[in-house]
């Protein structure tokens, strides 16, 4: 059976308090996805922080394509450091933004030199210093790279949020990881992050979710046309 579906007790969606949707979903997830983690391909923080640059607004396929060439040419902070935009511009060039993220890249390699000795920071505050990370990038690598909980919220994770109905139509993603931290138990942030993307591309899809394959239909707000 695949990991996003499956047969479910049906509880009609007014007698659902948010309590019971999050209990379900995430016991729905926690059953179905035990094993989530991140698509994008990497040995190391520095790879996983060089990836997670490149995958705002890309596709982690694109990315996994053009950064086995990247890791190899530039395979430590100090030699992408010693570089320049137009060298890694070319090893880049098929993703979006590529001039930013080339800029970005070179930026942040000098920045883990000068001041964190080439090591890639661990806290989220300290990632987010460099050049090319935002709230979400940094979420993710202190997650995913140092077993740091944090939810990292993308479009993915907006979404089905929304659609779901884990968040009350949140307007920003900022707004949307306080709620769902909020609701969700800590341990679970960092897999969360993972089961609600994953979700969000293989099934509940921008423009035609697979509603009828979906395992949490029978929790989800726009299924039930709340």
């Amino acid at each position: 059976m695949c990991v996003f579906c499956g047969n479910l007790n049906t509880l009609p969606d007014d007698a659902m308090n948010q309590k019971e949707r999050y209990n379900n979903v995430l016991a729905w997830f926690e059953r179905n996805m035990p094993e989530a983690g991140t698509e994008l391909h990497y040995t190391d923080p520095f790879q996983l922080l060089i990836s997670v640059i490149l995958a705002a607004q890309c596709t982690d396929k694109r990315v996994n394509m053009i950064t086995p060439a990247l890791f190899e040419a530039f395979p430590t902070p100090e030699v992408l450091a010693a570089s320049n935009q137009e060298a890694v511009y070319e090893y880049i060039k098929s993703v979006s933004y590529p001039n930013n993220k080339a800029r970005h890249l070179v930026a942040m390699a000098r920045m883990l030199i000068t001041d964190y000795r080439g090591k890639v920071p661990s806290t989220i505050d300290d990632l987010m210093r460099l050049p090319g990370v935002g709230k979400k990038t940094a979420n993710v690598i202190a997650s995913v790279a140092f077993d740091v909980p944090a939810l990292a919220v993308d479009t993915h994770v907006f979404r089905v949020a929304n659609r779901i109905g884990l968040t009350n139509h949140s307007k920003t993603p900022l707004e949307t990881e306080k709620e769902l931290t909020r609701h969700i138990p800590r341990r679970l942030w960092s897999i969360a992050h993972h089961w609600l993307i994953l979700h969000g591309r293989y099934v509940c899809i921008a423009r035609k979710p697979k509603c009828e394959t979906c395992g949490i239909q029978t929790w989800c707000h726009s299924f039930a046309g709340v």
